[in-house]
């Protein structure tokens, strides 16, 4: 027969509630350690906020100043012979922080007239026209429909280079802006 099962020896048989009895002395100590698990994620997951927003104040997120007023923003840009440059942006576009961080960012803090416009977004601006508008109305006019886009505007508040729609390759993301920049200085 089975080679467990000496001569003469009838196989043990394990009942139910004798099984359920053994496994009940391990249950705690499975329990504690589920429980000790979840209170150590709920903790961590309860930190991510925190940890973001002193990422934040460290520098971790590039930011663009939000477009307020268009004719003072574009006044101060051409008085530098600058052409004002607006990033369309939607909240969470995981391209639109790559831009605002390999270059935007920078340039906006070298001196580049760079503001940014959100799309889906209610906050108010007076438009080139100096009428109040919001910057989610302003994208519908501007018939910006994918972001991120770089517009870049002149005298009047008229475009005065091509559009930077969309992610490019991120090797090429420099000399293309750097394209549209002059290209823009070109028809100031």
């Amino acid at each position: 027969m089975y080679s467990w099962i000496q001569r003469n020896e009838k196989p043990a048989i394990v009942h139910g509630s004798q099984f359920m009895a053994s496994s009940v002395s391990t249950f705690p100590l499975l329990a504690q350690r589920r429980r000790d698990w979840l209170v150590w994620t709920g903790a961590s997951l309860l930190m991510l906020p925190a940890m973001a927003q002193v990422s934040a104040a460290k520098g971790g997120a590039a930011t663009l100043p939000a477009a307020q007023s268009l004719p003072d923003e574009l006044a101060k840009a051409l008085k530098n012979k600058q052409p004002l440059i607006v990033m369309v942006s939607l909240d969470g576009c995981v391209f639109c922080r790559q831009a605002r961080q390999s270059h935007l960012s920078p340039m906006q803090r070298a001196g580049a007239a760079i503001v940014q416009v959100d799309m889906r977004n209610n906050l108010p601006v007076l438009d080139f026209a100096g009428k109040l508008t919001t910057h989610d109305q302003l994208t519908r006019q501007w018939k910006v429909s994918i972001t991120p886009t770089l517009l870049f505007f002149g005298p009047g508040g008229k475009e005065v280079a091509e559009r930077m729609e969309g992610a490019y390759l991120p090797d090429f993301y420099g000399p293309y802006l750097e394209e549209r920049i002059a290209q823009g200085r070109k028809g100031l």
